[in-house]
């Protein structure tokens, strides 16, 4: 395992990492048993850091991290969410009173006395650009329930408000070869001010993979089946804001970079970590398999300048006029 630095938190944590929307909920069909056994074996090879929110599996993923990491919370760390319990558009839902007991309630699940990173889930732009949540974070810091702190952003734009405040330690992007822009500003700023930068939805929902083909049906409980145009929740979350048969036609399109590599997913993670600015990607899992096509982008051969400027090129020509949604 290789180890980046996690902007200037003097936190160490591991380049690829996890996220636990997957099992938490809304990704199909999960297995408790499995999943434990599957955050088990990443610990085991080194993954030493893993992203939940109170929101997955209304707060089942952060259940399943306490089981997981008992007996190792000194040397796994953990970043939680928190908002989208509420009204995300209500400044009432980060008032003191109200982030407190979100704050609360998640370390109460996760049986820890701090949170090493806590995020905004994915707020209102005009609750960013209004700050008072800053303050609200700044206080809960003081009274250590929370290590330091961070947001969860959809666009450049918030990315941008985030940087403002010198107290944001981390953002997490969209980012992958179908959401490219933020290599142009954000990425670089985030950096040079020290933010760590954790890279969410690495495989596009899974397009990245190239394993889908236009006829697939997902599972009525997965969100890839009903949130294809942004219908529950913010539009680009799903497909990179693509929608699903434009998005498998792309990725058939890029399958060429699996060549000389292990598959195409871990050339896709692998495409992500030749940015030295990132932090860690946090792709998703069901079971242990998955971690293991997701961790084998370690070994993964490197993109060369040429390759670099070819998917750079396909993305400016045949991907981002067909993004729907701001980002």
């Amino acid at each position: 395992m290789n180890y980046r630095e996690l902007g200037n938190t003097g936190i160490k944590i591991s380049e690829v990492s996890f996220g636990t929307w997957a099992i938490g909920g809304a990704w199909g069909k999960t297995s408790d048993a499995e999943a434990i056994k599957s955050l088990e074996y990443a610990m085991d090879k080194g993954v030493n850091f893993f992203d939940t929110a109170d929101v997955y599996g209304d707060g089942h993923a952060e259940e399943l991290l306490a089981k997981a990491t008992k007996g190792k919370e000194d040397e796994i760390y953990i970043a939680t969410k928190f908002c989208r319990q509420g009204d995300i558009f209500d400044p009432e839902n980060y008032s003191y009173d109200k982030v407190r007991a979100y704050c609360e309630d998640s370390l109460r699940r996760l049986n820890r006395e701090a949170i090493d990173l806590y995020q905004i889930h994915c707020p209102a732009t005009e609750i960013l650009r209004d700050g008072r949540v800053f303050e609200v974070l700044d206080r809960l810091q003081e009274e250590g329930k929370i290590r330091h702190y961070g947001v969860s952003v959809e666009t450049v734009e918030e990315g941008l408000i985030c940087l403002e405040n010198p107290n944001v330690k981390s953002l997490q992007i969209i980012f992958n070869m179908f959401r490219q822009k933020p290599l142009e500003k954000l990425i670089p700023e985030a950096y040079n001010k020290g933010v760590g930068l954790l890279v969410r939805l690495p495989l596009a929902s899974g397009l990245l993979t190239g394993k889908f083909t236009t006829d697939h049906v997902f599972e009525e409980d997965d969100h890839r089946r009903f949130n294809e145009n942004g219908e529950a929740f913010n539009v680009g979350e799903t497909f990179a804001g693509l929608g699903f048969k434009k998005g498998v036609e792309l990725a058939d399109q890029l399958k060429w970079i699996a060549e000389g590599r292990q598959s195409m997913a871990s050339a896709s993670l692998r495409w992500i970590l030749d940015q030295k600015e990132i932090s860690c990607i946090i792709p998703g899992f069901k079971n242990r398999k998955q971690v293991e096509d997701n961790l084998s982008a370690l070994e993964t051969k490197p993109f060369s300048a040429e390759e670099q400027q070819k998917i750079q090129h396909f993305y400016e020509a045949q991907v981002k006029d067909f993004i729907s949604g701001p980002y």
